[in-house]
């Protein structure tokens, strides 16, 4: 029962946003107010055609406004939002949630949508989602979209290598021992993209400083060269030390390093869910999702999950328009068509998982961590996550340079974020 009152109060709630948005639009002008611009940087195939559909659905809830959707892929969307942000705005752009975000709002950059965030709808949504759109008591943005991170497992071959369940680091050290004695690299891993090491780097530091902390380093309030920095590093030589890595991961794109696993060659990866996409229905039978094991016993568990979301330029023509788009896609049924497209899970808890173990796992498993970090390079300075992923690299081939790489780190940090802590 608590279930259905909880899907009647946000419909109730997204009713009564849509009657406070439509007042707002026919103050808004003749203009614009039958044109929506839409900017996405969702252009891989599945994801494309979902947003499609969401605004193919949104023109049809409302005769006589028209969307025009431009898709970008999305690297030339990264280097563009800001322009667009403050030149000539779209009335919606598709972005990023947490400190992605709020590096747009606080220049003013991004326009309040506080109006359409009613309680039952921060009900919905939950306390970390909302927390992700939120910079001083005020929402600029809708969440639609998430994906968990974690251990995808060969169950067959870690089966036949004697490998037990994988819940702590020590669990970890030991599949890897197992593994290269039955000639399995343990982990597969193609760092010549860099970003998948950043990956391993906030897992150690999640599960041994804790979340908290993790967030100080990502804000540029911790140096690089602190003692709990030493002890991420010192736990990721243990993993080299115990060679869990395959040897070449230096020359191997991220989809490189997943063709290991998926021919037999290695028994583990840690991705994000979207490595799913790719499985047969061979893989499918043998592929398992663990959660990244505990590191220090005590330490809270947190979770890299980033969130993506939906949100108005300052600048927009038609912010009426906008806003009755984005109380759309607060819409569970909404919500549900994306992430069922895209496999991934939905920010609105009451919108409707698709039926696969993998979303179902991770659904499960962020419900339970309230603690969400969205990813090093999303969490921290772009420039300066560039640079350390650099150094992650450097790392696990060069492991005795540590100090030079985090002094180097460092020095970034303290010039990027020299007129902000």
């Amino acid at each position: 029962m608590s279930a259905r009152l909880g899907s009647l109060s946000s419909t109730v709630a997204v009713a009564a946003a849509s009657a406070l948005l439509a007042a707002m639009l026919a103050t808004a002008g003749p203009a614009k107010a039958d044109s929506i611009t839409v900017n996405s940087d969702q252009s891989d195939p599945q994801p494309k055609a979902a947003i499609q559909e969401a605004v193919h659905r949104f023109e049809a809830a409302n005769p006589g406004t028209q969307v025009t959707l431009n898709t970008y892929d999305h690297e030339s969307y990264k280097q563009s939002i800001r322009n667009w942000l403050t030149s000539e705005p779209p009335d919606v752009v598709l972005w990023y949630t947490g400190t992605r975000l709020r590096q747009f709002v606080q220049p003013g950059l991004l326009a309040d949508v506080s109006a359409i965030w009613t309680a039952p709808m921060k009900q919905a949504f939950g306390t970390t989602a909302v927390d992700l759109v939120t910079d001083g008591g005020k929402q600029y943005a809708v969440p639609y979209t998430q994906y968990q991170w974690g251990l995808y497992l060969r169950s067959d071959i870690l089966r036949k290598a004697g490998v037990g369940p994988v819940k702590t680091f020590d669990d970890l050290l030991g599949a890897c021992d197992k593994l290269n004695a039955a000639g399995v690299a343990p982990i597969a891993l193609g760092s010549k993209d860099l970003w998948p090491t950043a990956a391993w780097f906030d897992y150690l530091d999640l599960r041994i400083n804790g979340y908290a902390s993790h967030m100080q380093l990502m804000s540029g309030k911790v140096p690089y060269t602190d003692a709990k920095v030493h002890a991420v590093f010192a736990h990721w030589k243990q993993l080299l030390d115990h060679k869990c890595f395959n040897a070449n991961h230096t020359e191997l794109s991220m989809q490189e390093s997943q063709s290991v696993m998926y021919q037999g060659r290695a028994g583990m990866m840690l991705m994000g869910n979207f490595i799913t996409a790719n499985f047969s229905p061979e893989m499918q039978k043998v592929m398992v999702f663990e959660p990244f094991p505990t590191v220090t016993a005590g330490v809270a568990r947190a979770e890299d999950a980033p969130m993506d979301s939906v949100a108005i330029p300052q600048g927009a023509h038609n912010k009426a328009g906008a806003m009755k788009f984005l109380a759309f896609m607060m819409q569970p049924d909404i919500q549900a068509m994306i992430n069922a497209g895209e496999k991934q899970i939905p920010a609105n808890s009451q919108a409707k998982l698709i039926d696969d173990p993998y979303l179902i796992a991770g659904r499960s498993l962020l419900a339970a961590t309230p603690d969400h970090s969205q990813f090093f390079d999303r969490d921290t300075n772009e420039a300066l996550a560039t640079l350390a992923m650099k150094g992650f690299q450097e790392f696990m081939v060069q492991p005795q340079r540590l100090d030079r790489i985090l002094a180097g780190i460092d020095r970034a940090r303290l010039r990027i974020y020299a007129n902000t802590n």
